[in-house]
């Protein structure tokens, strides 16, 4: 976006003159918001700091009405800057998606798609989607990306569309169900309880556990499940990687508690499921892609697949 030049004609009130305002100086104001130091925002621009700072001062004049106060070095915005700041992102997205809209038709469904989702699926159930994506639109370049800050993403439009559990409603965000699944204790063929085919809640209090770290969306998920039940789990070992934790599990180091789907598909002849026979918890999946966002043909194929795998875990 940052070499777009678009002219937007703005009307001044004050003696009905046509006025001229480039979006290049839109992204540059942006850039002056987020750093909040005209130096530092010149130097991410590329451009020296004079010249940043005369295009804000003919911002400005232009508008009739500062956009910053200047204490000293610093600069803060005024509340005229924080709402021309509103109204600038949003018109730089409606250009975008515009220019999304028409690239669809330019290059024949060629483009980029980015989509935010959370590492152990990444890991181990999503390839066969991609695969069938890719099939089907050859031309369009797919970048995943593993995150425990999918629905962030989405919101700062990082990511194109994200797979998810289930969060607060966001008027900002499509949400489309995908499916719920169970979480179940999950041993090596090794461990005590190995031939155990159900445990009761309580039971876990017993057992030690290998999980994800404390702020991971499926760790929060279950530790609020336990305080529900008055305990927590005694986790003596705590890994990022999935990987890592089957790994771990698989040399009885401890047990872990993951949903059911996702050991079906690791395929690991050596880990044991427990289930729970007692209000097991579960985990609810979602697709989203943020209310105001262009959906290209390709985008709508992927949601598309991406639903018809999670209800009937085919592609």
């Amino acid at each position: 976006m940052n070499n777009t030049i678009v002219s937007i004609k703005m009307i001044n009130k004050t003696n009905d003159r046509g006025e001229f305002m480039e979006i290049r100086q839109m992204e540059n104001f942006i850039t002056v918001c987020e750093e909040l130091h005209f130096t530092r925002a010149a130097e991410k621009l590329g451009i020296s700091q004079p010249t940043l700072s005369q295009q804000i001062r003919g911002l400005e004049d232009e508008l009739g009405v500062p956009l910053f106060d200047r204490v000293g070095k610093k600069i803060v915005m005024t509340q005229a800057g924080t709402l021309f700041l509103e109204h600038c992102v949003q018109m730089i997205r409606h250009l975008q998606n515009t220019q999304d809209a028409l690239a669809e038709f330019r290059n024949d469904q060629r483009g980029r798609l980015v989509i935010g989702v959370l590492p152990s699926d990444l890991d181990y159930r999503i390839t066969p989607l991609l695969v069938d994506f890719h099939a089907r639109f050859p031309k369009v370049q797919l970048k995943v990306v593993s995150s425990i800050y999918v629905v962030n993403q989405v919101l700062e439009n990082e990511v194109d569309i994200g797979i998810e559990i289930t969060s607060a409603p966001d008027s900002r965000l499509v949400r489309i169900p995908l499916c719920s699944e169970e979480y179940v204790l999950v041993v090596s063929e090794n461990h005590d309880w190995a031939e155990r085919g159900t445990i009761g809640i309580q039971e876990l209090r017993d057992i030690q556990t290998v999980m994800f770290p404390e702020g991971f969306t499926g760790r929060e998920l279950v530790d609020g499940y336990c305080r529900k039940y008055g305990f927590t789990l005694n986790t003596i070992m705590e890994t990022s990687s999935a990987t890592s934790i089957i790994s771990l599990v698989k040399a009885n180091v401890g047990g872990t508690l993951l949903p059911y789907p996702l050991i079906q598909a690791m395929n690991e002849p050596r880990l044991r499921c427990i289930r729970i026979t007692d209000d097991p918890p579960y985990r609810h999946f979602e697709i989203i892609h943020r209310s105001d966002r262009y959906l290209t043909q390709s985008a709508k194929a992927f949601i598309e697949k991406t639903i018809e795998y999670f209800n009937h875990g085919i592609v």
